[in-house]
């Protein structure tokens, strides 16, 4: 998991970030606590906490006196809708810019869409 290019407290934020949007961390669910995320990754437990306070600060866990981190209400939705809004600025708006540019209509462009997804076998609507 641990990728050299990245702060290793991102990584570790991003991988319950993902378990969070996957659905392998239920909102409620306890997350694992930053001395274990430590012993697993074989890392500072330092380093563990900075990346559970960065999903802390986000409202994505909450702490729980004496019992730990646990998924917050509404941490799935809120994480979904955000990432959505980034997919939306990084992908779907430059391609509708260029597909302007070339002069290729809405219906066009999800015609070449949905031929792309095919081909690729991907999800069909």
């Amino acid at each position: 998991m641990l990728d050299a290019g990245t702060p290793l407290f991102a990584q570790i934020a991003e991988r319950l970030a993902d378990e969070i949007a996957d659905g392998a961390l239920a909102e409620g669910e306890r997350v694992p606590s930053s001395n274990e995320l430590a012993a697993f990754y074989r890392i500072n437990p330092a380093t563990a906490a900075k990346g559970i306070g960065i999903l802390t600060d986000d409202g994505l866990l909450e702490k729980r006196r004496g019992i730990g981190m646990f998924v917050a209400p509404g941490a799935r939705q809120r994480l979904l809708g955000e990432r959505r809004r980034r997919f939306a600025e990084r992908y779907i708006e430059p391609l509708v810019a260029e597909a302007t540019r070339l002069g290729i209509g809405t219906g066009e462009l999800i015609t070449l869409i949905h031929e792309s997804s095919h081909a690729q076998g991907g999800v069909t609507t």
